[in-house]
């Protein structure tokens, strides 16, 4: 349920109908827009009278609220959400971003070469896998906590803040030990919703993935269980859905960023590299990507794509990179946002 107020309502007012409120067993989110100031109401509203909400003074208006995610929704939140880092990066409300880096952190001289190419070329936020999923259990699963502090050694150099995955709760105090700015879910953990209540009572941003077969209704509500835990640093990131299409990795839904612009004031970020699965198709979706109003892109660049440990035929060059996030930035101030 969402009560909009009148434009004539003074604090003192809103904090008597606030307390009001929690009297009936509800939470309530204050949002305060350009336009309008809302109260959402998260919870059991069955005791909720909205006859007698709309006959206060400083209400204008009571609807309620379908849909199953409730702080992530656009209605509880007008305006557009923007995840500041702490170097001041902005992520969201106009405010474009490019994160990039391999897939995963092989050594020191490989991820201090690629964050020093990919910040000249004008990427802002450092990507990196210490702790990998992987389908086979023989495959290559990153050096762990090694990994970690090869990524804090390269945001120290070259002051890029850093997002690499968390697969486990247990690994949080270890993350925050390493400085990581932003929390990657994986496609793959979407739904663990343990962990993501538990990154709910962190103060870090989250860039949470679309699992491979997930609607974008069940990426909200994933969303929700972060937000509801307090943390309301969450990015919506999609990284392409399975389909029965066989010449790419997965099929990028370039719909979804309109869509989830229209539902949700969280950022959209786009990720080309996994939905794709082929190194030449990332520049062109990146551009699309862009063009539609993505909030930021994520791309997987390594210095020797031929010898990555881990999806190395995804990979950009540092040199592809350049090339592409040239483009993109050149095509920032004429397209719609």
């Amino acid at each position: 349920m969402i009560i909009l107020l009148k434009k004539n309502a003074n604090q003192t007012q809103i904090e008597h109908l606030t307390e009001r409120l929690k009297t009936l067993g509800v939470q309530t989110n204050l949002s305060v827009g350009s336009a309008h100031t809302i109260i959402g109401l998260v919870g059991d509203t069955t005791n909720v009278d909205v006859d007698m909400l709309e006959a206060l003074d400083i209400v204008e208006s009571v609807q309620r609220i379908q849909e199953p995610f409730k702080k992530a929704n656009r209605r509880f939140h007008e305006d557009d959400t923007i995840i500041t880092l702490e170097n001041g990066v902005k992520i969201g409300g106009g405010n474009f971003q490019i994160m990039a880096g391999p897939c995963s952190v092989e050594s020191e001289e490989q991820i201090l070469t690629v964050a020093r190419a990919v910040k000249e070329a004008g990427a802002t936020i450092l990507r990196g896998g210490a702790f990998k999923p992987r389908t086979s259990p023989y495959a290559f699963q990153g050096l762990g906590a090694e990994g970690l502090r090869l990524l804090k050694l390269a945001k120290h150099e070259t002051g890029l803040p850093i997002v690499t995955e968390l697969m486990d709760a247990s690994h949080i105090e270890l993350f925050l030990e390493n400085e990581v700015d932003i929390f990657q879910v994986g496609a793959r953990n979407m739904q663990n919703f343990e962990l993501l209540k538990q990154l709910g009572k962190i103060n870090k941003p989250v860039l949470l993935k679309r699992g491979l077969a997930n609607t974008l209704q069940e990426l909200l509500t994933s969303a929700e269980y972060i937000m509801a835990g307090g943390n309301d640093q969450v990015m919506l990131c999609e990284r392409g859905i399975r389909t029965f299409e066989t010449r790419t990795r997965n099929t990028l839904d370039l719909s979804a960023i309109p869509v989830l612009h229209k539902l949700t004031h969280l950022p959209v970020v786009i990720d080309p590299s996994h939905a794709t699965g082929v190194a030449s198709l990332v520049p062109p979706m990146a551009l699309a990507a862009a063009a539609g109003g993505a909030d930021a892109l994520i791309i997987e660049v390594h210095n020797n794509p031929a010898c990555a440990l881990c999806d190395g035929a995804q990979s950009l060059t540092p040199e592809e990179f350049a090339e592409m996030s040239r483009r993109v930035r050149a095509i920032l101030p004429y397209v719609w946002r």
